[in-house]
């Protein structure tokens, strides 16, 4: 599996779960985008990564886990993103 493909995969999750902005959901919930035996590799964690750089995702403390929603400045570079072939 490629990163795109992973990149793809957790923001449509995202965007069908509409947690854009003040709406954030636990890091864990987004993994059960993947199969179970990619969701720990190190893969998963440079995606998260990635997405976090290209700002299409912020990333916030809370209640102990990391929690993370989509960043509504970028929608339009999101939506685009996940478009591409």
């Amino acid at each position: 599996m490629d990163k795109e493909f992973i990149m793809k995969r957790f923001l449509r999750k995202l965007i069908n779960l509409d947690i854009w902005g003040g709406r954030h959901t636990e890091l864990t919930n987004l993994k059960k985008a993947l199969p179970k035996h990619i969701r720990g590799e190190k893969i998963t964690e440079e995606v998260i990564k990635e997405l976090v750089s290209k700002e299409f995702i912020t990333t916030k403390q809370s209640t102990g886990e990391i929690h993370i929603s989509l960043n509504s400045k970028k929608q339009q570079e999101i939506y685009e993103f996940v478009k591409e072939q």
